[in-house]
């Protein structure tokens, strides 16, 4: 075991945490209509909760088991064989544990965009349960686990590139947010301007500090690889930023503070999977492009085929994470055959799954509320609280 890296590695563990809660849960939560906000917060806290004790509980072990090379298996169940003084690397293994949790918590967290506002809580539970279990951790375990996508698996000697989840998280994320929107509906009520942009704000800035931990603790390790994947992270967010303001600016004539700070989120998203095989350089480049791609994609899907992707999940993190993938191989830091045939098989099988789950858990629990439950707001109807009082 190593002290230093073992102690980095517990500041980041707390850092990825803390871009759930409460990054995520304000980002998004300011996004919404005022009578929208508690449910937010509540689908990002219960699936917090709940992830940590199916990772705890089987999805550790389908992700880093030693089961064959598609499936970790079931031998570290409940953490079973896992001590105190069992190391992976040079880290204790239950900090690894920990670590990869806090990732297994953002990744269905990130989903929560997609359905936000006319949706059943209870359907938001089970899904999120499953779709971690039978669609995360295996991809997991594909990439990160030594399965048949990592280093000589389809691919060859080297295989995928994907530092800290450019597939793994944003494209599984993505994908299952466009599943989810398309068979949910667009929503009934017509949309109307974040209730909060203070709270969005806050949200991103908090992402933006706790997305040292994700991609400089992705590293494993207390190093210059760690500090400079913090460092092309932070350069990736600032030029997305302002290419996102820039852009608006240029197409809409005003630049706004949930622009910007959705570019940030798209720089973050982007540099993601190549933060641990870029510089600086690369990471302007990549950030700049970020900041309009991205912007594109939530036009292209908001106003051109009509997907009410509610919070852009698909756009933002999808987009970005799929374009990180793909630079890692415009900068020769990996083959093109591994990065796009991941996204490939990545992408396919998660909507695969994705769409079964849906169907398999709306049989379970209902799926879409009423218009009269959308209309009066989910705080209300599903919690039987407010934020706020509303007046006729």
């Amino acid at each position: 075991m190593n002290g230093a890296d073992t102690a980095w590695i517990m500041v980041a563990t707390a850092l990825v945490l803390f871009m759930t809660l409460p990054g995520l849960a304000l980002f998004y939560g300011g996004l919404v209509r005022a009578r929208n906000v508690l449910s937010v917060f509540m689908h990002c806290y219960a699936i917090a909760c709940l992830m940590s004790i199916l990772w705890f509980a089987v999805g550790y072990s389908i992700a880093f088991g030693d089961g064959n090379a598609y499936w970790g298996g079931l031998g570290k169940m409940f953490l079973d064989g896992v001590t105190a003084d069992s190391l992976t690397g040079t880290l204790p293994e239950i900090l690894f544990f920990a670590f990869q949790m806090t990732f297994a918590i953002i990744t269905p967290a990130l989903i929560v965009g997609a359905y936000v506002e006319r949706i059943h809580f209870g359907f938001v539970m089970v899904f999120s349960g499953l779709w971690m279990l039978l669609c995360y951790a295996p991809v997991v375990h594909w990439i990160w686990g030594g399965g048949f996508l990592a280093d000589g698996g389809i691919f060859g000697e080297v295989g995928v590139k994907d530092f800290a989840g450019g597939i793994v998280v944003h494209e599984t994320a993505g994908i299952a947010a466009l599943v989810l929107a398309v068979m949910l509906g667009a929503r009934k009520v017509s949309t109307k301007p974040p209730h909060s942009p203070p709270f969005v704000m806050l949200g991103a800035a908090m992402l933006w500090v706790g997305w040292y931990g994700f991609n400089g603790g992705s590293q494993l390790t207390a190093d210059g690889g760690a500090a400079m994947a913090i460092t092309v992270t932070h350069i990736s967010a600032a030029t997305a930023s302002l290419t996102w303001a820039l852009w608006e600016r240029i197409k809409y004539g005003k630049a706004s503070l949930v622009g910007i700070v959705t570019g940030t989120i798209a720089g973050l998203a982007s540099i993601t999977p190549a933060s641990g095989f870029v510089g600086p350089v690369e990471a302007m480049i990549i950030g700049a492009f970020a900041g309009v791609l991205c912007q594109e994609a939530v036009n292209f899907i908001r106003n051109k085929v009509k997907i009410d992707d509610t919070l852009d999940v698909f756009a933002v993190h999808g987009v970005g994470g799929i374009f990180g993938t793909i630079m890692i191989a415009v900068f020769g830091e990996g083959t093109w055959a591994a990065q796009l045939g991941a996204l490939a098989i990545v992408g396919v099988f998660t909507f695969v799954v994705s769409v079964v789950l849906v169907k398999i858990t709306a049989l379970i629990t209902p799926f879409r509320v009423s218009e009269e439950m959308e209309s009066n707001g989910l705080d209300l109807e599903e919690h039987g609280e407010r934020a706020y009082e509303f007046h006729s």
